[in-house]
């Protein structure tokens, strides 16, 4: 009896850590019911189970305050494993795996085909015009992009330009940058 309580605490402990001051990650179902009763953009982080930089932004730039704040202030977000073997239904569409991506059908079409891990992709509004931006991204250059589009700068002002003006406010934690050589 005392091990079953044990257990139950621990699990119900880890449970609980998992959303705790994180981000709120959310299904795919679930972004969708949501985007129902109030619109919102969406930032999806693609990843699969053997990327090491997707480990690497989880750690480092998934877990940063600011990154966290602003994203379940102003996004839905969406952890999506790449490789999925499970169907997934998505504005009335299922997604199977797709042998000639090695990934799930719906990855791929929201990657443009171009499968490279991790990749951010963020959409507007009911999951208008999808983006993805390849690759890790620090904490500095996830702000830029998330702020550029929250904002609506995008509708003004082309991103090489401001990007050439954008002032980072999110430090980096102590620790947080890739080892040299890395990319």
């Amino acid at each position: 009896m005392l091990i079953l309580t044990v257990v139950m605490l621990v699990n119900h402990a880890f449970a609980g850590e998992k959303t705790k001051g994180g981000i709120n990650w959310m299904t795919w179902d679930e972004v969708q019911v949501a985007m129902k009763k109030k619109p919102k953009k969406v930032l999806v982080d693609v990843y699969t189970d053997w990327c090491g930089w997707c480990k690497v932004m989880d750690k480092k730039t998934f877990a940063h305050p600011e990154v966290i704040k602003y994203l379940n202030e102003n996004f839905y977000a969406v952890k999506f494993n790449a490789e999925t073997k499970e169907e997934i239904m998505f504005m009335g569409k299922k997604y199977a795996f797709a042998r000639e991506h090695s990934a799930n059908m719906l990855a791929a079409q929201l990657m443009n085909g171009q499968m490279s891990y991790p990749t951010t992709i963020i959409m507007e509004e009911n999951f208008a015009n999808p983006q993805p931006v390849p690759g890790y991204m620090k904490v500095a250059q996830l702000e830029m992009i998330l702020t550029y589009l929250n904002t609506g700068t995008y509708k003004t002002t082309k991103f090489d330009e401001y990007s050439k003006t954008f002032k980072p406010t999110w430090e980096e934690m102590a620790g947080s940058e890739p080892a040299k050589g890395a990319h």
